[in-house]
């Protein structure tokens, strides 16, 4: 199997189980409005895969939830914003992770949930909104599921796995990626 075709495998599937398991951990502290799960998905699909894939990621997600969880347009509205810039932010910092983080909260925080007003308003036909009636649930939710990310995904690069994970997917292996401590000088990197 040639090495391209095998990273394209290993990139589906890294886009698949985590779909899944956004799908599964949507549910967890989710009100409407405020899913802390999704942004934690978003970002650590944004540092493996890179922007394009987290808004597929987001898309997907959102796409299942609100046809087999009944979930409003705010699963698609709240996330993939945030997917987006979160990756963009990511690589346009060269790899920094509070940068993702501050991508999803700018993303979904801020522009999700001035685009989910109207979308809930005119379309879904629901009363009694504004145009911040969804920022500080999108707003919260983002900080504890960036919170989150940060807290797993410095983990990971601390023990020198997050460099392994994105170096295995053929993704851009920035030099924050590696530990924070410096390579001996019989570490090959």
């Amino acid at each position: 199997m040639q090495a391209k075709s095998k990273t394209d495998i290993l990139r589906m599937t890294m886009l698949a189980m985590l779909v899944a398991l956004g799908v599964v951990i949507s549910p967890i502290l989710r009100i409407e409005g405020m899913c802390p799960m999704a942004h934690l998905i978003n970002i650590t699909c944004s540092v493996f895969l890179g922007p394009w894939y987290s808004l597929l990621c987001a898309t997907l997600i959102g796409i299942i939830r609100m046809s087999c969880m009944g979930i409003p347009p705010l699963a698609l509205t709240g996330a993939v914003f945030g997917a987006f810039l979160s990756g963009a932010f990511y690589r346009a910092s060269k790899g920094r992770l509070w940068c993702a983080v501050l991508g999803e909260v700018v993303g979904t925080g801020i522009i999700g949930s001035l685009i989910s007003y109207p979308i809930m308003a005119f379309l879904v036909h629901q009363s009694g909104l504004t145009w911040f009636f969804y920022t500080p649930l999108f707003l919260a939710g983002t900080l504890i599921g960036g919170t989150i990310a940060f807290l797993f995904l410095g983990a990971l690069r601390r023990t020198g796995m997050l460099a392994k994970i994105q170096s295995a997917l053929g993704g851009k292996v920035y030099a924050l990626s590696y530990p924070l401590a410096r390579p001996s000088a019989a570490d090959p990197r």
